[in-house]
Order: C-alpha cells, then structure tokens, then sequence
C-alpha cells in the first residue's frame, strides 16, 4: 500500500525534533544540515527542513564509533557514512 506524500511528511523529524534527540541548540541542527553533516530534506516554498529518522539513527550510530566527532559522522549524499 501506498503511503500518501501528506503521511510521509508527518512521519519526518523536524529541526526541534532533531534537537532533542541529540541534545544540541536549533540552529546547530540547521548548520549541520547546512554543511551536509545532518541530512535534511527540504519542503515548502519557505524551505523548512524535515529529516528521516533512519538518517538521524544512522548518523547517531557514527558519531557514536568516531568518538563523538560529528564531522566524522557525517552523511555523504547516499545516506552511508565514508568512514567504513
């Protein structure tokens, strides 16, 4: 079955969302985003940001192995981490 655009959308995270998961400031969440460190998906003419979930569990699991480093955790733009 097919899931609506509207459904999808609403299963997202928003940048407050992301804040609290990981314990960072509003606008570290949008500068990670911004540099490509979180990735965000961007929606409305006003270009809010919504993440997965999966994205934020996977870039946790990194940033867990690299020591706590969140320039070492970061996404590339295919979801995986480059350090294997």
């Amino acid at each position: 079955m097919a899931m609506s655009s509207d459904n999808i959308l609403y299963q997202m995270l928003t940048v407050r969302d992301v804040s609290r998961i990981l314990n960072i400031h509003v606008n570290t969440v949008r500068r990670w985003a911004d540099k490509g460190i979180l990735r965000a998906y961007r929606i409305t003419n006003r270009g809010d940001r919504r993440f997965k979930k999966e994205d934020i569990d996977h870039f946790l699991d990194e940033l867990n192995n690299n020591g706590g480093d969140p320039q070492k955790a970061f996404l590339t733009n295919d979801g995986l981490s480059d350090n294997y």
